[in-house]
């Protein structure tokens, strides 16, 4: 919102500089864009613009802005005067009738006529509209803009001659009905729009922009002027359905002043002959279906100080509220009883009268102090904890943290997810953001992608987020991407490469932080390479086994088509979160357990199995058959070559024992020994070596 600030001199006594005003307004919350001490090409003026906020659509008029000047300096506002139109009729000036058959659009519409000469504005009124950003058209026009300008409530007129039956209807658009408007495009217009029409059509679009044909023209001689209070939701529908903005819906849809309607039509029919542009005619139209009652907002006193952690004296609070429009009824010694302005649609609470209170009586003199808790704040979601703890894990294994787009184009997401499960973009700004990301994974590989054209060789990236399913709908993941090295480079050997194992490895420390026990198993994914994959499971409480998320090497077509070199790995993990917090149930809760006190006893065993037999299946049976005091079991050889029989391997475990109250003797680790060797017999017809 421009401001003149001449103009507001006429309104409000502004005892200081420009500069000085805009930084006061500023401390009373009004976000200042620009100041502008002497506008180019204009009279010497200052014209200060000011950011509005949607809730204070009465600051969008010089009369708004000057009732925050006038509280602000104690000062007196000169509300500027309209015409004396005489006695008002609910439906008829004549020759114009006007009928609402749709109220709840429209619960008031006032018209007047006025016998013109249509000619160019005075240079005082062009040179207003200018420096406000707003072109001039004709005097009739102007004066409509003037008064948008002064009193925030838009107006329009209609050259009467081209109404049919010298009548206006306020109705919704009929189906097939369409409208040429001012700025020269014809719109088609649907059945929930509200227009004005005649007896035959649209004219205008109610509250938005008028018609072509009914519009002043230099052959106008007679006009009805419009002054109207339209619904917000139904401006606010149609603006954005027809991609049309104007100044008049940019008040509307934020809440225009119902009271304001006659005042603004006084208005323009008093500067219509202020500026000899012609003659208002007696009377006028006030067709008026519901008169809304002025909310009434109880104000404890007390409350004041509570909220705003001030003492601020009765005086004052019932100073800043009648100075800001609020009569305040009651005498009592604690409170008040404030009757709200129908131009200020943004006071409903007693915390709304608060806040104009501290706005006045200035933010810089309330207490920097925090309130005192009244109760224990409760604990975060067990979810935040989890991916804090992800995120510390991940990161102290050598990750570090990605941010990707939740959109992305459909052929990455073919790639990664099946094409029956996309979730598309009804509105995509490109094809790149076609489809919400069934997974993570794409966007962590274009992201090691672009490391490695930038030089960066050795990648590890996560990423905490949230993927989108047709079938399952929303999930939080953790995905992995690694590339490059597993271990730094050392002047004793080269460094190794990362693979699948060092992968697992990772996945398997964040499960186990997690307090859960997971298992891989081969598996096979469109996008990973076949024998390279692995799925991850948990093991739930009942023994049973719930799949987590899969781990494997990305397929060489993908990432050498985002430019990584095809003999360089580009490993990747995705687990599935919502699961995660499915099975933990200790996350948070730290244990701990006393050193033992008793020797362990370890023993070696190699044994003779078929090489397609799981390794995780041998560990299986080896936990199962031992006692509890089997402590650890750890893999330290596995053989194939010459003294084995083709088809087999032979693989050599370590295994510790111990008793936490005593000290093991050999007859019981070698009787356990004996056990689990013959577990091993039974179910994979291993040989011990």
């Amino acid at each position: 919102m421009k401001v003149l600030v001449s103009w507001l001199r006429e309104l409000v006594d502004v005892p200081v500089t420009p500069e000085v005003l805009a930084n006061d307004l500023h401390m009373a919350g009004f976000e200042v864009a620009s100041v502008d001490p002497q506008p180019p090409s204009q009279p010497p003026d200052a014209v200060i613009d000011f950011e509005i906020t949607a809730n204070r659509p009465d600051c969008l008029s010089m009369i708004g802005l000057a009732r925050e000047v006038a509280t602000k300096y104690g000062t007196t506002l000169r509300a500027p005067r309209g015409a004396d139109l005489g006695p008002a009729d609910a439906s008829r000036l004549d020759p114009l009738t006007v009928t609402i058959e749709n109220p709840t659009g429209c619960p008031r519409y006032c018209a007047a006529i006025a016998d013109v000469t249509v000619g160019p504005s005075p240079a005082w009124l062009v040179d207003r509209l200018t420096a406000a950003g707003i072109r001039s058209i004709s005097n009739i026009v102007d004066i409509t803009n003037y008064v948008l300008l002064e009193l925030g409530h838009p107006l329009h007129a209609f050259d009467l001659d081209t109404l049919a039956g010298s009548a206006l209807h306020i109705r919704s658009a009929r189906a097939g009905e369409t409208l040429t408007t001012l700025d020269g495009q014809k719109r088609a217009l649907l059945p929930e729009m509200l227009v004005i029409a005649d007896r035959d059509r649209a004219q205008a679009l109610a509250g938005i922009m008028g018609g072509g044909h009914s519009e002043v023209s230099a052959a106008t001689t007679t006009i009805a002027i419009e002054s109207a209070w339209f619904e917000p939701t139904s401006i606010r529908k149609t603006s954005k359905r027809l991609g049309l903005s104007t100044e008049a819906s940019h008040r509307f849809e934020r809440g225009a002043d119902v009271a304001a309607a006659g005042e603004a039509l006084a208005r323009a029919c008093g500067l219509i002959e202020q500026i000899g542009g012609g003659t208002v005619r007696r009377g006028w139209i006030d067709a008026c279906a519901s008169v809304p009652a002025p909310r009434v907002v109880r104000l404890a006193y007390a409350r004041v100080g509570a909220v705003l952690g001030a003492d601020v004296h009765v005086d004052d609070i019932r100073r800043i509220l009648t100075g800001l429009g609020f009569v305040l009824a009651g005498e009592a010694v604690d409170h008040t009883l404030a009757s709200v302005p129908s131009w200020r649609v943004d006071v409903s609470r007693d915390v709304d009268l608060i806040e104009e209170v501290a706005r006045h009586y200035g933010y810089d003199r309330l207490p920097a102090t925090f309130p005192a808790l009244a109760q224990v704040p409760p604990r975060p979601d067990a979810r935040l904890e989890q991916d804090g703890e992800l995120r510390r894990l991940a990161t102290a294994a050598g990750f570090s943290e990605c941010v990707t787009f939740s959109f992305i184009s459909e052929k990455s997401a073919r790639e990664f997810a099946p094409a029956d499960e996309l979730v598309a973009i009804t509105n995509p700004l490109s094809e790149l953001f076609a489809v919400l990301r069934p997974s993570l994974l794409p966007g962590l590989v274009d992201a090691v992608a672009h490391n490695r054209r930038h030089g960066q060789r050795d990648v590890r990236l996560f990423e905490l987020g949230t993927r989108f399913l047709r079938g399952t709908g929303e999930s939080r993941t953790l995905s992995l991407a690694w590339s490059g090295a597993a271990t730094s480079e050392h002047w004793s050997g080269r460094a190794r490469p990362a693979d699948l194992f060092d992968l697992v490895g990772v996945v398997d420390v964040l499960g186990r932080a997690m307090g859960l026990t997971l298992q891989v198993q081969a598996s096979v994914r469109p996008w990973l390479t076949p024998g390279r994959t692995a799925e991850v499971h948990a093991v739930d409480a009942g023994g049973g086994a719930r799949l987590l998320g899969v781990a494997g090497h990305v397929q060489a077509s993908l990432t050498t088509a985002r430019d990584i070199p095809a003999h360089d790995d580009v490993l990747v993990a995705e687990l599935d979160l919502n699961a995660v917090s499915d099975l933990v149930t200790m996350l948070g809760v730290a244990s701990a357990h006393p050193l033992p006190r008793f020797p362990s006893i370890v023993r070696d065993l190699s044994i003779l199995v078929d090489e397609s037999l799981l390794a995780a299946q041998v560990r299986g049976t080896i936990q199962a058959a031992a006692p509890v005091t089997l402590v650890r079991v750890a893999v330290f050889d596995r053989y194939q070559g010459k003294g084995i029989v083709e088809g087999k391997v032979s693989v050599s475990y370590r295994l510790t024992f111990q008793a936490l109250d005593r000290t093991l003797t050999d007859a019981e680790a070698d009787a356990a020994m004996a056990t689990i060797v013959d577990a091993l017999t039974k179910a994979h017809g291993a040989v011990r070596r």
